[in-house]
């Protein structure tokens, strides 16, 4: 088992038409989705549990009208009881690390005082309910708990509810007990567009959030896109990627396991490999071709590598620089003898790894840093889930009868520039006369 990866050269005639077809990732669609989800969610809208009930009989085979939808508080602590010690013991120690990596985000209200006594700020507070979508099942996500529920936490998050499918009722123990670790209050046994929709509006038993996080699928991701502006959203993510820039300071074996480590996610995730150095490039694909036959999921592996993946050759530290920017990666990996001066100079990424040792499948579980990160080069505007995501501001004017007059005054003036008569007589209402 092989695979030869593309390989493009910034120097070429065709490079910019080449990396914006390599870097066009069409996320697979189904024929109606946004139809069947409208649907669900205008079900569950209108008809509440009952709309529940029937749709988690008909995708999860599970009859939560016989035995409900919340799972019990004692379940939630006898699974934490029940997973082995050391995965109990790597569940607390990277709930203690996300936590302690998440507090320097806080963010505290403000107010300044001028001189005439008006008093202008900023007040922060925690949204008061939010709900998180954990994928369910027999898949094993804890990190998406721990991502998605610890910095809700320390942000003050009141109320977090937990939503998952339970297929067959089949529960997960490791999810189960990230969530007790991780300060999810409630947790309910449900998942598809139809969890998204009664987070967003409500029944009579799931209460209704502020905003909904949380990774799923085609599903969940158009529910999310449709209940966006009834509740906020974190965002919606796309195929996972890296970028690994390289140069011979690093073993090309750790090179391809990183590639690989993105690569098996599933075939749309990517891989790229940027560097100067063609050897570079082609040491690596040695390793990849001898390592791949090793690799439990080699398949997936194979067809992500052949179709998206790529080995880049920059014929300048500029090209390398302006090319890591174009991209702007979900994960930057930085393994060269220049890692953190390069690091600087790259503007747009998710996050950084800097340096050999700093592997991002660290940063997926317990580094510290989120892994809920901005796909499909949207971290040009926008950046890793945290703190600031649970929290709102809400701006603080207290204007002094001093200062009405002097701001009053030049608000009277652009009022009526607008021809907004009420605004400008609003404000000279405000105002003394010069006998007063």
């Amino acid at each position: 088992m092989h695979v030869s990866m593309k390989k493009l050269y910034t120097e070429s005639a065709q490079f910019d038409n080449q990396l914006t077809e390599l870097l066009h990732r069409d996320q697979p669609s189904e024929n109606g989705v946004d139809e069947l989800v409208a649907e669900v969610v205008a079900t569950v809208r209108h008809r509440g549990d009952a709309a529940l009930y029937i749709y988690t009989k008909k995708f999860d085979g599970f009859d939560a009208e016989a035995r409900g939808l919340e799972v019990p508080q004692f379940r939630l602590h006898q699974a934490l009881d029940a997973i082995p010690s050391k995965q109990r013991e790597s569940l607390e120690y990277a709930v203690a690390r996300v936590r302690a990596y998440h507090e320097h985000q806080q963010q505290e209200s403000w107010q300044i005082a001028e001189s005439d006594g008006t008093i202008l700020g900023q007040k922060v507070t925690p949204m008061q309910r939010v709900g998180l979508y954990v994928p369910g099942g027999k898949a094993t996500y804890p990190s998406s708990v721990i991502m998605n529920a610890v910095p809700a936490k320390v942000a003050g998050v009141k109320e977090l509810i937990m939503v998952s499918p339970t297929p067959n009722g089949e529960f997960n123990d490791m999810v189960l007990a990230a969530a007790v670790l991780s300060g999810v209050d409630r947790v309910f046994r449900v998942g598809g567009a139809q969890a998204i929709a009664a987070l967003a509006y409500g029944t009579e038993t799931i209460p209704a959030v502020d905003k909904i996080t949380g990774p799923g699928n085609i599903y969940v991701a158009t529910a999310k896109k449709q209940v966006f502006g009834k509740v906020g959203i974190d965002m919606i993510a796309g195929p996972s990627e890296v970028l690994v820039i390289a140069d011979d300071s690093v073993d090309p074996d750790w090179v391809a396991m990183d590639l690989f480590a993105q690569a098996e996610h599933d075939e749309i995730a990517q891989s790229i490999l940027l560097t100067m150095d063609d050897v570079v490039a082609e040491r690596v694909q040695q390793s990849i071709n001898r390592l791949l036959p090793t690799m439990e999921r080699a398949d997936i592996i194979q067809q992500s590598l052949k179709n998206n993946g790529a080995l880049i050759i920059a014929d300048s530290r500029d090209a390398l620089v302006s090319v890591a920017d174009q991209i702007a990666a979900e994960h930057l990996e930085i393994f060269t003898q220049d890692a953190e001066q390069l690091a600087q100079d790259i503007s747009h990424a998710g996050a950084i790894f800097i340096g050999p040792y700093s592997a991002e499948s660290l940063g997926d579980y317990c580094a510290g840093p989120n892994h809920v990160l901005p796909t499909a080069g949207t971290a040009r505007f926008s950046s890793p889930l945290g703190v600031y995501d649970f929290q709102k501001r809400t701006s603080i004017i207290q204007v002094s009868q001093a200062g009405a007059q002097s701001i009053g005054q030049h608000a009277s003036v652009l009022a009526r520039g607008e021809s907004l008569t009420a605004h400008a007589r609003s404000a000279e209402y405000r105002l003394q006369s010069e006998g007063d």
